[in-house]
């Protein structure tokens, strides 16, 4: 025989289960998760917030002071260091991953309540043209499409031929935010009767009106609870009814946990976990666009350098072109040469001049790149027509030792943002394995409940027996108490039990997260040998390209010397102008060659750089000030 607790003792513990529940709601509204990046979604006290939409601000669309600042009497001066933190304030490769870690902020938000993830972006962007990026023998790391992660039962979604099509699989998920119904109405209902002898009337008329109250809420642990409150009140043209109206009151407390498949925090905190590590994919992933795209302005910057000195050289050789055809006419009429040299001369003349348009619109062409990869906006007439003068200009050519590649290669191994995403790619497919295994298992719940009800109501004026011939209290608040004074309990403690005969679907989706998840450890030790080979290749080109510049170097003085040699021969009269105008043209050509290999040099280190995963500390870039848009006072 089951004791029957006490009325009070049945309040004592609704009241301590319902400030139960209610502290858990308000700790899981108040619960913050913790970020390394500020980019968060908005957040308010206001508990009316979580009905009304949240509005983004439009996309700023105009360019930063910075870059008005930097144009002087019709020229944009411009230093490399100027071009990297205007592409971190304008460049809208940058602004459109900005985006990416608020997104990762609502699945956060939206896991917290149970709900699946959807996924961040882990691509980079690469809409601004010019500079082009990569390692040894392809692009620029997530360039493309984007490893865009995907939610539990997606098609395959996946980068670099992973698939995750079993992320975030296993038991369904209740929602963790609390959830309270209410229901109040009103009927009426008449129905025709065959005989007088039930009712006692030809046609039954009743009117009900109902006011119900519920609160439901899961948790973490597997458990799920639900209290329903209902309440009627009814009356009726039937003479036979002993009261009217009828006050009927009623309550439950319900509970159900599961003992098997969905017990515990692992299964049920599968999506949050998976959303809180794909922030830190989506907050790497934004290191990694900051380092291409840095990467991108430097290799602008040099081809910009390489145009400038290129059209200098050539404005240099025309001018001394046009000067010695001058000299050669005067010579002519003087007839102190043949006619042939100043043809010869008018000819260079013509060469020279074309190969200056040529250089002046390469020039013009890496003034428009530069300019698309420093702006939001070019709209602007004036930023339009002013001339981009690159104030930087290549100071040594000391390559690296060749004992000092090991250590760039765990400087890389250490700091490359694809690797990091690997590893923590790896974690999420771990919880994944677990969750799919949890999923094997049969479902097995304990569930119960534990209600009462209660009656009143005035007796039937009409079918009055008699004052003692009732015991139900007359008032509502009568039925009430009788709901919860234990006189009429209803209890009900079981469990439930459901067995999949043969389980495919369920097998099918663990062996598969296990099958992603070893393809994903054998694409990270892939990652880690093409990082090996990246670093090496840039090392090497670094070297190579260094050798090349000494070589250059040495080649323009030695035509320099030439051309002063021949200057001098003619001046004394033992040489032509033809003569001294090759040696001309050959020292343009060495100082070409020159500023060709010097870009090379300097976009060899931009590699290395990148390779290395050093490009932020190189260039004195702290991480928040990409993220928000603007250089602090502190930048270096």
């Amino acid at each position: 025989m089951i004791g029957i607790p006490s009325a009070s003792r049945i309040r004592s513990v609704l009241i301590a289960l319902l400030t139960f529940i209610g502290l858990v709601a308000v700790l899981s509204a108040q619960t913050k998760t913790p970020s390394s990046l500020s980019f968060e979604m908005p957040k308010s006290h206001n508990p009316l917030s979580a009905y009304s939409p949240a509005d983004v601000p439009e996309p700023q669309l105009t360019n930063s002071p910075r870059l008005r600042q930097l144009i002087q009497d019709g020229k944009l001066n411009l230093s490399l260091k100027d071009a990297v933190q205007l592409a971190l304030e304008n460049n809208l490769d940058l602004a459109i991953a900005r985006y990416n870690l608020p997104i990762a902020d609502t699945d956060i938000l939206r896991t917290q309540a149970g709900g699946v993830f959807r996924g961040v972006n882990a691509g980079v962007v690469q809409g601004t043209p010019g500079g082009g990026i990569g390692g040894f023998g392809e692009g620029a790391p997530g360039a493309g499409a984007g490893g865009t992660t995907s939610g539990a039962g997606g098609a395959g979604a996946g980068a670099s031929g992973l698939v995750q099509s079993t992320l975030g699989v296993g038991t369904p998920v209740a929602s963790y935010d609390p959830a309270i119904t209410g229901t109040v109405g009103a009927e009426h209902q008449t129905t025709p009767l065959a005989n007088l002898q039930i009712y006692g009337v030809p046609s039954l008329q009743l009117n009900t009106g109902q006011a119900s109250l519920g609160y439901t809420q899961a948790f973490a642990s597997g458990t799920s609870i639900a209290f329903e409150f209902n309440n009627s009140r009814q009356t009726t043209n039937s003479p036979f009814e002993t009261l009217s109206p009828i006050l009927n009151s009623m309550y439950r407390f319900s509970f159900q946990q599961q003992l098997l498949a969905g017990f515990g925090l692992g299964p049920n905190l599968r999506y949050l976990r998976i959303a809180k590590n794909n922030k830190k994919i989506s907050d790497i992933a934004f290191k990694d666009q900051v380092i291409a795209t840095i990467t991108q302005i430097e290799n602008i910057y040099w081809d910009l350098v390489n145009a400038y000195e290129q059209a200098q050289v050539n404005e240099e050789s025309l001018a001394f072109a046009r000067q010695s055809l001058e000299n050669a006419r005067k010579q002519l009429q003087l007839e102190s040469i043949p006619a042939m040299d100043v043809m010869r001369a008018e000819a260079e003349v013509s060469r020279r001049d074309q190969d200056l348009t040529v250089a002046r619109t390469n020039l013009q062409l890496q003034e428009l790149l530069i300019k698309n990869a420093l702006t939001r906006s070019l709209d602007d007439p004036v930023l339009e027509s002013v001339a981009v003068v690159p104030t930087d200009r290549v100071q040594s050519t000391e390559a690296p030792h060749a004992a000092a590649v090991e250590d760039l290669i765990v400087q890389a191994l250490s700091d490359r943002p694809e690797l990091a995403e690997s590893d923590v790619d790896l974690v999420n497919r771990q919880i994944s394995r677990q969750a799919a295994r949890n999923a094997l298992l049969p479902s097995l719940s304990l569930v119960g409940f534990y209600g009462g009800s209660g009656l009143a109501g005035p007796l039937n004026p009409i079918y009055n027996l008699g004052a003692n011939s009732s015991t139900a209290p007359t008032n509502f608040m009568g039925a009430v108490d009788n709901a919860f004074n234990n006189s009429s309990p209803d209890y009900y403690v079981g469990f439930n039990l459901n067995i999949p005969i043969r389980n495919r679907v369920a097998k099918a989706d663990q062996y598969r997260s296990e099958l992603e998840f070893r393809q994903a450890e054998l694409r990270r030790e892939e990652l880690r040998k093409q990082i090996r080979i990246e670093v090496r290749n840039a090392q090497y080109a670094l070297e190579q390209t260094a050798a090349r510049v000494d070589a250059a170097r040495e080649a323009r003085d030695l035509s320099q010397r030439t051309f002063e040699i021949t200057k001098q021969e003619q001046r004394l009269g033992a040489g032509s102008t033809y003569q001294t105008m090759t040696a001309q043209r050959d020292l343009a050509l060495a100082q070409l060659d020159l500023v060709t290999a010097m870009t090379t040099y300097e976009k060899a280190k931009v590699e290395l750089d990148r390779a290395t995963g050093s490009t932020l500390e190189n260039n004195g870039i702290a991480i928040q000030d990409a993220i928000n848009g603007s250089i602090s006072n502190s930048a270096p």
